[in-house]
């Protein structure tokens, strides 16, 4: 699917994959624990981190961590053949391809992105112990397991009620996931971004319906295939279903979506009975061409890199995504792609480059590149509350909110908020984070959890 090692969020795009290339021959080596090395840019150095957990049915649960960009524990895939790993991010757009060393505590390779390669060795690290505890108190609100159908293309869609103590109704809202696949909690490693919006809202009078997104968990459907566009009639589902509810005030249902989501939720304001209120959380403004090459060059100017080396690898970078965009044939969009990031790197081998390339010509990473999230915004009539962090590398906030603002200028109800060291995943700067048994632990941003709320209250209270 949701670029370069900035991890786009982009939803839909392009995948981050680690491939350790050796013959299949070779038994599957142990990969449990971290795998750290230092990623070599223009202009600075920056330290990945892969953490892996083996479970039982032999799969394995990882994540990846880029301290310096503030990126902690997002969600990677892992595929073994063999010896060779594949590890894939759908929120970023970087692979890194090498051979396990002799011994097995090393990866040797080289890190590739569109526009950019680089020489990276991992080096392995022991699993860390934890002791953190693992009973989960009962929430002072009510929790319902509910399912429900989204007539238009067939699907079910399952998901988690929450509903505050006391007789109601009450406001409600829908939330919607940024670039998928994710479960109703859009969890990363141990964060719950959406989980973590659910109990806070929920604890303060407003009921939240989360569910997960097509193919996941309790869900039907392959979202592989699903556009942005084709999200909203999901979302329509959760507006009807939540209108089902005798604990909901049905003057008061809103929608609140993060990265991709809330494109959706905006979307969802231009169609027949729409929310009552819609709040973006890092919507996109701009043109997915546009977002990837924002991206790039956001990374490269935090490491500090030079003008001119920004400028050479966006070009590079934009040469690709045009002859994605440009060539209709999937097939030779997906050669010339293949041969392009080989060009570009001798040391990529041809099963990798093709690996890369069908992801990067597929049918969700096209309509990406395509999609102009402010086509139909001059239609929202409800309340819309736009937020954005500053540290976001992702979908910048000036770029995209400003463009979000001024295409909804017609809109007499519109809020545009900064919120000042705040990521792409809502989270605060990591020296807030609070401590739990000696580590810090994600968070989501309490200065955004309570504008949320705040501004929720101030648009249902009169109702």
């Amino acid at each position: 699917m949701k670029t370069s090692v900035c991890l786009r969020f982009l939803r839909g795009c392009l995948a981050l994959l680690l491939c350790v290339a050796a013959s299949s021959a070779v038994a599957a080596p142990s990969l449990d624990g971290f795998w750290k090395g230092p990623l070599k840019m223009p202009g600075g150095e920056l330290e990945v981190i892969f953490r892996l957990v083996s479970l039982t049915d032999g799969s394995y649960f990882a994540t990846l961590d880029v301290p310096l960009q503030k990126v902690s524990r997002m969600a990677v895939k892992v595929d073994v053949r063999g010896d060779t790993v594949i590890f894939a991010a759908e929120e970023a757009g970087s692979r890194f391809v090498g051979r396990v060393a002799s011994g097995g505590k090393q990866v040797e390779g080289t890190w590739q992105q569109p526009g950019f390669q680089v020489p990276l060795t991992l080096s392995y690290a022991a699993p860390a112990i934890s002791t953190a505890p693992k009973a989960r108190l009962t929430p002072p609100y009510r929790e319902e397991e509910v399912a429900y159908s989204n007539v238009a293309v067939n699907l079910r869609l399952g998901g988690m009620l929450t509903v505050p103590a006391g007789p109601g109704p009450f406001p409600a809202v829908v939330l919607v996931s940024d670039a998928g696949p994710h479960n109703r909690d859009a969890t990363v490693g141990e964060y719950h971004l959406l989980g973590a919006l659910a109990d806070y809202l929920t604890r303060r009078g407003i009921v939240v319906l989360r569910f997960d997104d097509r193919g996941v968990g309790s869900s039907t459907g392959d979202f592989a295939q699903a556009t942005t566009a084709a999200l909203v009639s999901d979302v329509q589902a959760g507006l009807n279903y939540l209108r089902t509810r005798p604990e909901v005030n049905l003057s008061q249902i809103g929608v609140i979506g993060h990265g991709e989501g809330a494109n959706v939720a905006l979307l969802a304001a231009t169609q027949p009975l729409p929310p009552a209120f819609v709040v973006s959380l890092a919507g996109y403004g701009v043109p997915g061409t546009t977002l990837a090459l924002q991206q790039q060059a956001a990374l490269l100017r935090s490491l500090g890199t030079e003008t001119a080396q920004i400028e050479a690898a966006t070009k590079r970078q934009q040469s690709m995504l045009e002859i994605i965009s440009q060539t209709p044939d999937e097939s030779q969009a997906r050669a010339i792609v293949a041969n392009m990031l080989r060009q570009n790197n001798a040391a990529i081998d041809a099963e990798a480059a093709q690996a890369s390339a069908a992801e990067l010509t597929s049918f969700r990473y096209r309509y990406f590149l395509g999609f102009n999230p402010l086509e139909r915004l001059a239609e929202v009539k409800c309340p819309v509350l736009l937020l954005n962090g500053t540290a976001d590398l992702y979908v910048a906030a000036d770029a995209n909110m400003g463009a979000l603002a001024k295409a909804l200028k017609a809109n007499r109800d519109v809020t545009s908020k900064k919120l000042p060291g705040v990521n792409h995943l809502f989270q605060p700067d990591p020296a807030e984070w609070p401590i739990v048994n000696g580590q810090p632990r994600e968070t989501f941003s309490p200065v955004a959890q309570e504008t949320i709320r705040a501004w929720i209250v101030a648009h249902t209270a009169a109702k």
